[in-house]
């Protein structure tokens, strides 16, 4: 069997690949989408076509052979751009790393490379196998030789062998070159002959074989083909001559040269993580001293007494339970493993067993790592196993370690720590229709899974402690970030009550808005039609109605929300629909939503709040989204109601006043905003003052307005244009409200710039806690992609470091109610918001907690200030 030889095209494969794919950065600013593009291909050819051989032909800057004799050869063609430009020399430094050899020759182009090598590989009675973006290849295409073309994107390649080019061309490999002599090529700036293109071309060859024999038989040709092929011979002759592939170029290279060959996996895995192509690690070559452990999968039952005294004894130890598709409150884990030293590796399946390690899994003595160990924790509270000094979850440890990166997964984590491929949970359970409950699954299947899951945490642990040490992380890692997952954890578990018949009376109230404001709408359209399909309303707005086209889609017209607002005083209709949405969003997403996630058991809503999202720190939520209810209408604000306590408690809502303005106060260390903060002004109307230039008890509700979006928009890195957005003001004006704003807090003006500099030379800002953000955007050079980095840098720190003292707050709240033994529990975090549910006997002892430990969560130079409210409903907090 024939031994298999790839020539890569280099220049127009990672041309293709930066056009095809979008933008991507690495957290140092490098632009990699056409270095990941490539590889990715490359690993697809290698796989599929498992090459002896290969090599990767480059054009080298200095002008070619063809340069030399047709000054105008190329001429005209765009420069390279410069996000593509910068990831050459990447690109073959990573090619380098991998062996691959790699090939560039001055006066010569990569075709004429490609050219030469594959006549020696055909010499050599090898199968050649080119793979480029370029037709001009397909020249080269013969029994021994298929030529694998990409189209636009870089998954479909076409292929051409000799038998393939005369089927769909009708010519020989070796005519597609008079061809392009013929037709010319724009690209290239070959001139070829006016007026003919591809069709006649081919008519042409076909019945005279090649340029020169047409311009011996100019007489049998028509009267217009014969005067253009007069007029442009020479254009013809030259043309063919540019398009022709060199195949004999000196080479002094030996086929052995380009034998694929072992690479240090090591040199890729590092280059891997630095581009940030984690999904692409996975499909390198295990690396010798991270190739499969031998796990011993030992019971649990069997090894107890022994097992306990050894934990006690080290004071520490992994964990991972795997639990029944069930709720939440019951006893069914399926599995409970352990592990010390990552290769021996218990297992049980007893309750009882469970139960009698509860003295480990309670000690605060003994530490505690894993996996997602708030998943851990939930699953044990069934058994009252509160588990204890969570102290490292490899999860949250590399969302610290790497805000870019969006998939935290274990195998994830595997690939770009050990360079070791380990199964996800979606190679497990499947996905979609067909995916499957972990019970569901093999038993044998699953113990590997997890097995392999805590031979991971053992071995990846230490390297990210030492990441997090270098970082400055610690404190913000062991002190916020993991006795967090325990209070997460327990919010998720103790859920907040829902008032049900309050829930299908809105259900009720909102059907009967919706069912009006449709026949409102159907009466102004003077028809019915489906108001939730955008056609048919482009449809009725923009063709029954006639009103102005705002924006089009490739389906047909926009009728977004940004469009709807802009056609408000055209039409009524406009403002029912919008009320329409509204509503509709509201009923569907929250009240049916709410109606199907009500714990059965508990008449509860357990929140699923999620540490390693955002990029700035703040937690979110899902099933529901408890920081996404609306509440600018009242219909949406009555949606609170249905959020009540048990009898005999009430809730309590303790609200961070202003904090992101405080810690800008801090942070820029402004005089005149800290004076404000100390004297505890109103921030807002003191800023209308100074942006006004009048007395404070001059300042109107307008001014206030206008200074309260001014303190938020200057947070948040506003533009002048947004600022007029906002306020409905001129550009102009809005600039204005600015420069005052940054004229009277001058310092603010100066960490503006200052955080913006800093970004740019370190490539990421950090908050007060040193929560690292990197930004990438900030050195990109397209100007829109830059100001967001500008915006990103000004605001994270500030955004980070506000969601940075509530997770302290959070964690001290939590601390304090367990100490002093309070039936009071923390069942909501929102923004800068707490609710804890408390007995009603202990109100004056949790406000006190709330109020010492928010307003001390971090020491700032001015102070922290919190609103109280207390209520039978979340509604009546407020």
């Amino acid at each position: 069997m024939k031994k298999t030889l790839v020539i890569i095209d280099g220049n127009s494969l990672v041309n293709r690949a930066f056009y095809a794919l979008p933008d991507l950065m690495n957290k140092n600013g490098l632009h990699t989408n056409a270095i990941y593009g490539f590889t990715n291909m490359l690993f697809k050819i290698l796989n599929e076509y498992k090459p002896e051989y290969i090599s990767v032909a480059f054009d080298k800057k200095a002008p070619t052979f063809r340069h030399i004799e047709y000054k105008e050869y190329k001429l005209g063609r765009k420069k390279m751009p410069s996000e593509l430009l910068e990831q050459i020399e990447p690109l073959k430094e990573l090619l380098d790393a991998l062996k691959i050899h790699r090939l560039e020759i001055e006066g010569f182009e990569a075709d004429d490379i490609i050219g030469t090598i594959s006549k020696i590989g055909e010499e050599k009675g090898l199968k050649v196998i080119i793979v480029t973006g370029d037709k001009d290849a397909i020249q080269l295409a013969s029994e021994n030789t298929t030529v694998l073309i990409t189209k636009k994107g870089l998954t479909d390649l076409e292929s051409y062998d000799y038998d393939e080019v005369l089927k769909k061309y009708e010519l020989t490999p070796k005519q597609f070159i008079d061809l392009k002599g013929l037709m010319g090529d724009k690209s290239d700036n070959i001139p070829g002959v006016a007026g003919i293109g591809e069709k006649t071309g081919i008519k042409l060859l076909k019945e005279f074989e090649s340029i020169e024999n047409i311009l011996q038989n100019t007489e049998k040709l028509s009267k217009s083909i014969k005067t253009k092929i007069e007029q442009h011979f020479q254009d013809a002759i030259m043309s063919k001559k540019l398009a022709t592939i060199v195949r004999d170029i000196p080479l002094d290279i030996d086929i052995q040269d380009l034998k694929v060959c072992e690479y240090d996996t090591k040199k890729v895995l590092d280059l891997f993580n630095e581009y940030g192509f984690n999904s692409l690690i996975s499909k390198l070559k295990p690396q010798e001293e991270s190739k499969d452990t031998n796990l011993n999968l030992l019971s649990i039952d069997e090894n107890i007494d022994e097992l306990i005294n050894k934990i006690k004894k080290e004071k520490y130890f992994a964990l991972k339970t795997v639990k029944k598709d069930s709720n939440l409150i019951d006893k069914n884990i399926i599995y409970l493993f352990i592990t010390l030293d990552g290769e021996n590796i218990y297992y049980t399946n007893q309750e009882a067993t469970i139960l009698k390690m509860k003295e480990i899994f309670t000690s605060d003595d003994i530490k505690k790592y894993g996996y997602d160990l708030k998943q851990d924790y939930i699953n044990l509270r069934p058994y009252e196993i509160e588990m204890s000094n969570l102290n490292f979850d490899i999860k949250i440890a590399e969302y610290l370690i790497d805000t870019t990166n969006s998939n935290y997964t274990h195998d994830q984590i595997s690939a770009k720590y050990l360079g070791k491929k380990i199964q996800s949970e979606e190679e497990l359970l499947g996905k979609g229709k067909n995916i499957k409950k972990y019970e569901q699954i093999d038993e044998d299947l699953l113990k590997k899974y997890f097995a392999d899951i805590l031979n991971l945490v053992i071995n990846v642990r230490q390297p990210m402690e030492e990441k997090i040490y270098n970082y400055n992380m610690d404190k913000l890692f062991f002190e916020v970030e993991m006795p967090l997952v325990q209070v997460l954890g327990s919010m998720e578990y103790e859920g907040f009550k829902i008032d049900i018949q309050k829930l299908k009376e809105l259900d009720d109230e909102y059907t009967k808005i919706i069912q009006k404001l449709e026949n409102d709408i159907y009466d102004l359209a003077s028809e019915k039609f489906n108001i939730n399909s955008p056609k048919q309303l482009g449809i009725i707005l923009f063709e029954k109605l006639n009103l102005p086209v705002i924006k089009k889609t490739k389906t047909g017209y926009s009728t977004d929300s940004e469009v709807l607002e802009s056609l408000k005083k055209y039409h009524p209709i406009i403002e029912k629909i919008s009320e329409y949405r509204q509503i509709t969003k509201l009923k569907t997403t929250y009240v049916d939503g709410l109606l199907n996630i009500v714990n059965t058991k508990t008449g509860r809503i357990h929140s699923s709040f999620n540490q390693t999202i955002t990029s700035t720190g703040r937690i979110s939520s899902t099933e529901p989204n408890l920081q996404n209810i609306p509440i600018r209408l009242e219909l949406g604000r009555n949606l609170r109601k249905v959020f009540i306590s048990e009898e005999g408690y009430k809730l309590l809502d303790a609200d961070y006043s202003q904090i992101e303005l405080r810690v800008l106060a801090h942070i820029s260390e402004d005089d005149n905003l800290i004076d404000a903060f100390l004297k505890g002004e109103d921030i807002h109307t003191m800023t209308a003052s100074k942006v006004f230039n009048i007395e404070i008890d001059k300042v109107t509700r307008q001014m206030r307005d206008a200074a309260k979006a001014v303190n938020f928009g200057i947070v948040y890195g506003i533009s002048d244009f947004g600022l007029s957005q906002n306020l409905n003001i001129s550009v102009k004006k809005a600039k204005e409200y600015i420069d005052s704003y940054f004229e009277k807090y001058s310092k603010v003006k100066e960490y503006m710039d200052n955080i913006i500099q800093k970004s740019k030379k370190d490539g990421y800002v950090t908050t007060i806690l040193n929560r690292r953000r990197y930004i990438p955007e900030i050195n990109s050079k397209n100007f829109v992609v830059q100001n967001l980095g500008k915006r990103l840098a000004m605001n994270t720190p500030i955004q980070g470091s506000a969601a940075d003292i509530i997770k302290v707050a959070m964690v001290n709240v939590y601390r304090r109610l367990k100490e002093n033994n309070l039936k009071s529990k923390l069942i909501l975090q929102v923004h800068d918001e707490l609710i804890v549910e408390v007995l009603e006997d202990e109100i004056e002892k949790v406000t006190t907690i709330l109020k010492e430990e928010m307003m001390n969560a971090l020491e700032l130079k001015v102070p922290l200030s919190i609103d109280l409210n207390l209520g039978k409903s979340w509604y009546d907090t407020k």
